[in-house]
């Protein structure tokens, strides 16, 4: 997935035709705004179209699920694992200061 940017900066939606982003990159239509995650801005005057993204949060106990959806596809899903460790830690150091 490329994300894209248009001329003053704005983000427009990102695209999966990466041959696409290429051929604007290589024609001199589009410069590389950042390597990672792909992201392009564009050079020359766009429409501004945005469709409206639905963001989805699940937390739960021991993972947190994150999903950032358009009318039709996924554009970004993470998933962060929270620590459980964190009491046991604290009561064997409370024990070693005993």
């Amino acid at each position: 997935m490329v994300y894209v940017l248009n001329k003053n900066g704005k983000p427009l939606m990102p695209t999966k035709r990466r041959g696409k982003a290429v051929r604007l990159l290589e024609d001199g239509r589009a410069k590389a705004a950042k390597l990672e995650p792909s992201a392009i801005q564009l050079l020359y005057d766009s429409t501004e179209y945005t469709q409206p993204i639905a963001l989805g949060i699940d937390a739960g106990s021991k993972t947190i699920g994150i999903s950032a959806t358009a009318v039709k596809e996924e554009l970004y899903a993470a998933q962060a694992e929270l620590r459980i460790d964190i009491v046991d830690l604290l009561s064997t150091r409370r024990a070693f200061r005993r």
